[in-house]
């Protein structure tokens, strides 16, 4: 069988322009064309099977002797880069993979036969298929192995046609490029960044509170620092006010874990307002010159007119806060959130589990219901706004993937949350003014 980009199943060998990639080839492997146009030709690698079962790991074939970069998830939240030459040495958790070899048939202009040999490259991308994520791993035979889950025991039946693409060529940097923009006109779910608006806060620099507080921060910590950047000569034109705003409270039954100084992982949201250190009245004259601290609408006025700070932004996680919000407030009943278990995969789980990780799996989530993710958005977002907030840092963006049991999924409570999300920064603040944080899954990039 061969399809785009002369990538080929012949003989039990995965062949990319005549070069044997794969040996030992899994009879269940099949390959897909791409049936968009795209900026490049490539192919989608997918298995026949039962189609059952809401976790499946797929052999595919050996792989040794190839020089590659992987792209892989050392915790829940982040990537970082491993090589290798051969199959076992790919980690669990590998979202995207780049092989190196040299083959002078491949991609060659005409009348350049016969060309010394050069290096070419070629892409593996794991992708989402409907309610499943597909990633990619290594096993102690050296094969490629497909992990295909969907985060939802009732959530099991699946096509496997598609779930990772590949494409070959001479310039990676341009390989890549073109293979994510071919992956997004497939997918119809993302963004090349090249058609993303980009906010104007990344021609400037900037502050984040983060490191110089922790949840400590305070207005009057805000003012401190930002005089104390403009006395070393580098006066910041945007600020984050990270995590420290905001109403959190533990549950009476709740267990304490956080790192040194950092946040309490068991607090919970009890109310979209800012908290006590930023909740006595003032004017704007006051909350900059004296030592109390303000209400946000004042604060922020004054680091504008007094400071020249152009944006500010406020930081709140994904499901409000760490744990999540408190089911049982007052201010939170009408996002009718309920306790949710955190169940990270094993594909996680076996790379290490971070005390963040760690304080919602004790704790578990108060999961705002995904019909009402929007309104609560909207709720805080509008709510800080109106203060003169400029827009938000999203965290904790893949602690979603540990909540889609008995809520369809992880790709549908990802898909219902980030809509949600989107349309209210896009209502209630101006040039996509978002930073993503926590958040490098495919559940979240896709």
């Amino acid at each position: 069988m061969t399809v785009g980009a002369g990538i080929r199943l012949i003989n039990g060998k995965l062949l990319v322009s005549g070069e044997c990639i794969l040996t030992g080839v899994n009879d269940n492997v099949v390959l897909t064309p791409v049936s968009t146009e795209g900026p490049i030709d490539g192919a989608f690698i997918g298995v026949k099977s039962d189609q059952k079962g809401s976790r499946r790991v797929f052999p595919v074939g050996n792989l040794q002797g190839l020089r590659f970069l992987s792209l892989f998830r050392f915790k829940m939240w982040w990537m970082t880069q491993w090589t290798g030459t051969c199959g076992k040495e790919i980690p669990v958790e590998t979202q995207f993979l780049i092989m190196e070899s040299k083959n002078s048939s491949c991609l060659q202009p005409e009348g350049r036969e016969g060309a010394e040999e050069e290096e070419h490259y070629i892409v593996f991308f794991p992708l989402l298929e409907g309610d499943f994520r597909a990633v990619l791993q290594g096993n102690e035979q050296n094969e490629i192995e497909i992990c295909l889950e969907s985060g939802d025991p009732a959530v099991d039946k699946f096509d496997g046609s598609r779930l990772v693409f590949i494409a070959c060529g001479s310039n990676p940097f341009d390989l890549i490029t073109d293979a994510v923009k071919t992956i997004e006109k497939h997918l119809q779910t993302f963004c090349h960044r090249e058609r993303r608006t980009i906010p104007d806060m990344l021609n400037w620099f900037g502050w984040c509170t983060w490191d110089a507080f922790y949840t400590d921060v305070s207005a009057e910590g805000v003012k401190q620092g930002i005089e104390s950047l403009m006395k070393g000569g580098i006066p910041p034109k945007f600020l984050i006010i990270d995590d420290g705003w905001q109403s959190v409270g533990m549950d009476p039954t709740g267990v304490e874990v956080k790192a040194d100084d950092t946040a309490n992982i068991a607090d919970r949201l009890v109310d979209i307002k800012e908290n006590h250190k930023f909740q006595e009245e003032g004017s704007v004259e006051e909350s900059v010159d004296n030592s109390k601290s303000f209400r946000f609408r004042h604060l922020i006025a004054a680091l504008k007119e007094k400071y020249g700070i152009r944006y500010v932004y406020a930081w709140h996680a994904i499901t409000g806060y760490w744990g999540g919000v408190n089911p049982n407030v007052p201010a939170m009943k009408c996002y009718e959130p309920k306790l949710a278990e955190a169940i990270p995969s094993p594909g996680v789980e076996s790379n290490g589990i971070c005390y963040v990780l760690k304080g919602i799996i004790l704790n578990k989530v108060g999961v705002v219901d995904p019909e009402k993710a929007y309104e609560f958005y909207n709720d805080l977002h509008e709510y800080l706004s109106s203060a003169g907030v400029d827009g938000v840092k999203v965290d904790a963006q893949t602690s979603l993937e540990t909540l889609g049991a008995s809520r369809g999924g992880r790709i549908n409570l990802a898909q219902k949350y980030h809509k949600a999300l989107e349309a209210s920064v896009s209502k209630n603040f101006k040039d996509n003014n978002i930073i993503s944080c926590m958040s490098h899954n495919t559940d979240t990039l896709y």
